[in-house]
């Protein structure tokens, strides 16, 4: 099994490599030797240095970088606090308000744009950060209730009692307890964030069109639009905006691993 995930995995990979390793040659190598490593012969910094020089690549990434990652600690916190309460506690409307945050996942959070622009420009949070922020908060929220409810529904009661007759919180109860045993959840939930979050370009393009919070997404697809015959500039763009998201996900796949494959918190 673990021979097949790793041939898989480098099967995924492969295109990515292809585009990284010419990113480093000069124009003429990538087109004679497509799939050979970068040598004293054919390595080349010409496309990186067009990148850097024509693109604010470094403003970018920072954006890119806090609207993932704000987005995606309140994704789990809020979340993790809408599984647990749904888990833990009867109340009447209990399955009725699962259903209405289920109803999220299959109904796409775009049928809403022009509501949401709107939205955003009368409270004046249009070309900010914020406007993104918000927005992929509710586009994760329903996933990560769904899934984490199903890990919580999983923990054992006997603990939390136990805690609870020790005079422990609600709070400490959730914080302590419950939210490292679903660790692995935790995990799956942001990587299926994370991705779509970090290559979106639609919102981007909507929200925050400006220069100073363009994503890193958005800026990628300008700067190949206005340089789509300079390959070496196209493939070093491309490579700047693959790495972050995929140095990311392998840090998570483990986690991501687990929790797929657990289907219960032991």
């Amino acid at each position: 099994m673990h021979g097949a995930l790793i041939l898989y995995t480098l099967i995924a990979l492969f295109p990515v490599f292809v585009i990284v390793i010419n990113s480093f040659k000069k124009r003429k190598s990538i087109f004679r030797e497509p799939l050979s490593l970068p040598d004293a012969g054919s390595f080349s910094l010409v496309g990186y240095e067009t990148v850097l020089k024509q693109g604010e690549f470094f403003s970018y990434f920072q954006n890119s970088m806090i609207v993932t990652v704000v987005s995606l600690f309140f994704i789990l916190l809020f979340g993790a606090m809408a599984a647990f309460a749904l888990s833990e506690y009867r109340f009447p409307g209990n399955k009725w308000m699962g259903l209405y945050l289920a109803l999220g996942i299959m109904i796409p959070i775009r049928i809403g744009t022009v509501a949401i622009l709107e939205l955003m420009v009368s409270t004046g949070l249009v070309n900010t950060l914020t406007a993104l922020i918000l927005v992929y908060i509710a586009q994760g929220l329903p996933l990560a209730v769904f899934i984490l409810s199903e890990f919580m529904h999983q923990v054992s009661d006997d603990l939390k009692n136990a805690a609870r007759v020790d005079g422990l919180s609600e709070y400490t109860i959730f914080f302590r307890i419950v939210l490292p045993l679903v660790r692995p959840a935790m995990a799956t939930v942001a990587v299926f964030n994370m991705i779509p979050i970090w290559n979106d370009l639609w919102f981007p393009l909507i929200l925050a069109p400006a220069e100073a919070t363009k994503t890193l997404t958005l800026g990628s697809q300008v700067f190949i639009g206005q340089y789509v015959t300079n390959w070496n500039a196209v493939l070093s763009a491309l490579s700047m905006a693959i790495l972050p998201v995929l140095i990311l996900y392998v840090i998570f796949s483990r986690q991501l691993i687990r929790g797929i494959t657990s289907g219960a918190v032991k």
